[in-house]
């Protein structure tokens, strides 16, 4: 091998590494915002969760719920 062969196979190397290096940052950043719009998804979700519970906790806290279930207690017995 001369030189000159040498020297074109340092720079494919490089060339190829470059681009090598080039594809793995794009494809980090691609993953990063599928992860991103994963998480959001899963936010908005965890917030309407949330609101349900609001919604569940206030009928059973409140007092005109527990009498209509003593009422239909007493009415299927």
């Amino acid at each position: 091998m001369d030189l000159f062969e040498m020297v074109v196979a340092i720079v494919a190397i490089s060339c190829f590494a470059g681009v090598v290096n080039n594809w793995l940052k794009t494809r980090k950043k691609v993953d990063r915002s599928e992860l991103d719009r994963q998480m959001g998804t899963r936010l908005d979700e965890l917030h309407k969760l949330e609101k349900r519970m609001q919604v569940l906790e206030r009928i059973v806290t409140d007092r005109q719920y527990d009498l209509k279930r003593e009422l239909h207690e007493l009415e299927s017995e």
